[in-house]
């Protein structure tokens, strides 16, 4: 059909007040949709019944207001789990008294999981984080979702917030129940679709504008700067990097001030990161991938950090199990990842979740990164620790060991480590002979333990020379 000048203006004209029409039917159906499922927050925690396994959305994301009201009906349950990590709030059902109510399975111990694990009312899953949607539909099988996020935008989907691009969408796609707690205060994260959730897939929703929790940064120790400052020279212009948190996150963050291109492709954004991204240190232009994108699994740090992600088209959230699968790292050239560890025996194996046999974390995405560093053009990894830590006794002792202490987890073994930092300096440690894996940690170790850590080596048979 051929329209002539007038008759394909009114032909448009029609067709856009057709979408128009269609557009405003949209938004009126999802605003009476929203307060059709809308209830208190005591209501919604009422649906939990017993046997149920909630997935939460995890950190800064947590509903904290609707756990708390799950957790005062401990005495009405039996048998539910709540899964989530890295909680920023002491929830009661941490406690032993709850066992057999409610019990709390962590995917990551934070500062709170390490205090409450003893009482024995808390499971622990360490896996890579790459793995999170195997992990959602064979072993977490929860049959309720909860998460915090953000109000609804005009097509009635709500942002999975600072934490939605763990493996929140994928959860709540396996669940029975979907209930949703809106907090004005949840930045709204640009990102892939798995960051967001419509109003039409939820069940019930619940309000509560409660301050997002935040995780103080630590001071940056002098160790940690002198770490730092070793691996600086590594990290060329127009590199892709992924930072951990901590000191030595921090430190990295003001010593790159002076570089040019650098990307981000990260597990977790930092306040490190938003402070280079502030100063035009990155801007992603000479990324592979995601060019002029800070590519990020979730959020965690400041209020300010919060803010930067909010409506920001520069940060964009992907699920962790895409963020951190190692094949996608390994799309990036000059990628760097920097992590912290705990403790590395002489041969290059590396321990970054437990103190001997006490738990301290979990894997995480350490393992993921190392290997994504491996697999792309001119990556390197860094494993960064102080050399040595000092016992509850006050006694030094050294990080660096002959073999890792009794009950000590390797997260990264030594077949994938390959730099290791201290204040002394990086060993390198890629396909090297395990000869030169003595004596370049030897030489990274404190002055102190170096010539015993040397005898040891030979005393064991690690070395014959």
């Amino acid at each position: 059909m051929r329209f002539g000048i007038a008759e394909l203006y009114f032909h448009e004209l029609a067709a856009g007040v057709g979408y128009l029409r269609r557009r405003w039917v949209d938004f009126v159906d999802w605003e009476k949709e929203y307060k059709q499922k809308l209830v208190s927050v005591e209501a919604a925690a009422a649906f939990i019944k017993s046997n149920d396994r909630i997935c939460s959305a995890t950190v800064a994301s947590i509903p904290t207001d609707l756990l708390i009201a799950i957790g005062k009906r401990w005495t009405e349950l039996e048998n539910v789990t709540i899964i989530s990590q890295i909680a920023l709030y002491p929830f009661d059902f941490f406690k032993k008294e709850y066992k057999g109510h409610i019990k709390y399975h962590v995917m990551f111990m934070g500062a709170l999981e390490r205090k409450y694990y003893p009482e024995g009312n808390m499971d622990i899953t360490s896996y890579n984080f790459s793995r999170s949607d195997w992990l959602v539909k064979n072993r977490m099988k929860a049959n309720v979702f909860v998460s915090e996020v953000s109000p609804p935008d005009e097509n009635g989907n709500m942002s999975l917030g600072p934490l939605g691009g763990m493996f929140g969408k994928i959860a709540s796609e396996y669940a029975d129940t979907v209930i949703l707690q809106v907090n004005k205060k949840t930045p709204y994260v640009y990102g892939a679709e798995t960051s967001f959730i419509n109003i039409r897939d939820v069940d019930y929703i619940c309000e509560s504008d409660r301050d997002l929790a935040v995780l103080p940064q630590p001071p940056v120790a002098e160790e940690e700067t002198k770490i730092a400052s070793h691996i600086i020279p590594y990290i060329e212009d127009g590199s892709t990097i992924q930072i951990g948190l901590g000191g030595v996150a921090n430190a990295v963050g003001f010593f790159l001030e002076d570089h040019k291109d650098l990307g981000v492709h990260t597990e977790m954004l930092t306040d490190s990161l938003v402070h280079l991204a502030e100063k035009g240190v990155i801007n992603g232009s000479k990324k592979s991938i995601h060019k002029g994108e800070m590519i990020i699994a979730f959020g965690l740090g400041s209020r300010k950090l919060y803010d930067f992600m909010h409506k920001n088209e520069r940060v964009k959230s992907y699920p962790v199990y895409y963020v951190n699968d190692p094949y996608v790292i390994g799309k990036n050239k000059k990628f760097v990842s920097i992590n912290s560890c705990l403790a590395c025996d002489l041969t290059g194996q590396v321990g970054s979740e437990s103190i001997g046999f006490h738990q301290f974390s979990c894997t995480g995405g350490q393992l993921d990164f190392v290997r994504g560093a491996s697999l792309a053009e001119d990556g390197k990894s860094f494993l960064c620790m102080n050399s040595t830590a000092r016992k509850k006794d006050g006694t030094v002792v050294s990080k660096i060991t002959a073999s890792l202490p009794p009950g000590t987890v390797v997260t990264t073994p030594r077949t994938d480590v390959h730099y290791v930092v201290t204040e002394y300096g990086v060993a390198d440690l890629r396909e090297r002979s395990i000869a030169e894996r003595v004596k370049a940690l030897v030489n990274i170790a404190h002055p102190d333990f170096r010539d015993e850590l040397a005898r040891q080596a030979r005393e064991y048979g690690i070395i014959f020379a």
